[in-house]
């Protein structure tokens, strides 16, 4: 009976010890509007140390007029930093995809991320924006990853046909001012498998079958006027162009990362990428053909597809049977908005996806959403202050998820001056208080 209790009590501690390694994984998706003029604007905001943070904020708070347009707008940054840095730590991801978190354009430069990880993440922040008070606990990643992108990237041609080769943001492979601008980022409490890391920045447009070229179909509308040249049904691009032409507007990523479980080490694949928004076309659906074949990289890819390449030039999509998630702002909703629904739809009922988490009972939700009145049939599933849900988080049909949301404090409740304070910036609100975005997770459990 002894031998027994003793036994007991090894295989409880056991347990206790092992409690981490079960096979549960909490991960998240998150555009933070990090997006800064330059690169280096964003580095020195991440690298300046929270007693320098600080005194910044308090003569914010104490009479913001009386600061030089510089440290006013410094001031405001490192609010809105901090309050992102507040939700990430309420949320306690063990992953989290980072949309518009600007790099160097290759990814190589990582003083921003690093940055973010030590003065802001590693520092208890406060749900009360520049109120301050009840520090949230700090949270680390020892595993960070930074992308190479195709915004801002220069290409060298007239992709936008106003006459000048060249010319950013309208040459660029992905729209941006600067190379590196809207990149994005990972961070992991799990170890990424580096050097099995594939991504596809120079994975061609037209190299996907179900690719078409981009051509004039808006011929009569006095606000776009056609460029010189061209006619209604022209193809927007030149044959030269358009063997050129990269489909990913930022970059595509294929991220291993090793979950402990009971039964060993599982790897499960991070498929992120954020494409270009189906809008802000003018005399093509060049945008919208885009976002739509962006998300149909992903369908291909699971599924197992020959055709790919990536930048090491090693061919073929996912392994059968592989563990994946899909994650970031896909700028699609299945139900609303502007771009071609029935691909992002298609990818959230694929044979392969946990359906429970992306159209039925686990869809992740918000009281927040729901209070902001969104027009459509799920307003509580919004992930944007404009209304979509845009933000994904897909884990494949292996994957157990056990709870989801949508972190978007409704009025009174802990939290929402993170989305709404009215003290801070112009308007208060969405990039001025933190982000356009809501963080969206998934608690998953990996056998």
């Amino acid at each position: 009976m002894k031998v027994l209790k003793m036994g007991l009590v090894l295989a409880l501690s056991v347990l206790a010890l092992v409690g981490c390694k079960d096979g549960r994984v909490k991960m998240a998706s998150f555009n933070l509007s990090f997006d800064r003029s330059t690169f280096e604007q964003l580095a020195d905001e991440m690298q300046t140390p929270p007693g320098k943070q600080k005194k910044l904020v308090r003569a914010y708070i104490d009479d913001r007029d009386a600061m030089t347009p510089e440290d006013r707008t410094k001031a405001e940054k490192i609010i809105q930093i901090r309050n992102v840095a507040a939700i990430i730590q309420a949320n306690r991801p063990d992953v989290i995809m980072m949309g518009e978190f600007n790099n160097d354009g290759t990814g190589k430069n990582l003083s921003a991320l690093k940055g973010f990880k030590k003065h802001y993440l590693a520092h208890g922040q406060s749900l009360n924006s520049i109120d301050g008070g009840d520090k949230l606990k700090p949270i680390h990643f020892p595993y960070i990853e930074s992308f190479p992108t195709n915004t801002g990237l220069n290409s060298g041609l007239d992709l936008d046909n106003d006459g000048l080769t060249g010319q950013l943001p309208g040459d660029a492979w992905g729209f941006g001012f600067y190379h590196g601008q809207y990149a994005f980022a990972v961070m992991s409490k799990h170890k990424i498998l580096k050097k099995k890391v594939r991504t596809f920045q120079t994975f061609k447009w037209k190299d996907l079958p179900t690719a078409e070229i981009p051509t004039i179909t808006n011929c009569n509308d006095p606000r776009y006027p056609i460029p010189d040249g061209l006619n209604c049904g022209d193809n927007w691009y030149t044959d030269d162009e358009w063997n050129q032409v990269r489909l990913s507007s930022k970059n595509h990523a294929d991220v291993p990362v090793v979950i402990d479980t009971f039964w060993g080490k599982r790897t499960v694949h991070l498929l992120l990428s954020h494409p270009t928004p189906p809008v802000f076309d003018t005399v093509t659906q060049n945008n919208k053909l885009r976002n739509r074949d962006e998300i149909q990289f992903w369908i291909d890819y699971i599924q197992g597809a020959d055709y790919f390449y990536d930048d090491k030039g090693k061919t073929g999509g996912l392994k059968p049977g592989a563990n994946f998630v899909v994650m970031g702002d896909l700028n699609a909703d299945p139900l609303e908005g502007d771009g071609f629904r029935d691909t992002i739809a298609n990818l959230l009922t694929l044979p392969e996806v946990n359906t429970a988490s992306t159209v039925g009972g686990l869809v992740p939700v918000s009281s927040g959403a729901l209070e902001e009145g969104f027009a459509g049939q799920y307003p509580e599933r919004a992930t944007s202050t404009f209304g979509l849900r845009v933000d994904h988080v897909i884990p494949s049909e292996d994957i157990h998820v056990t709870a989801s949301g949508v972190y978007w404090p409704a009025t009174g409740e802990l939290g929402r001056l993170l989305m709404n304070d009215d003290r801070v910036g112009q308007f208060g609100d969405g990039k001025d208080i933190s982000s356009d975005h809501r963080l969206v997770w998934n608690e998953m459990y990996v056998e």
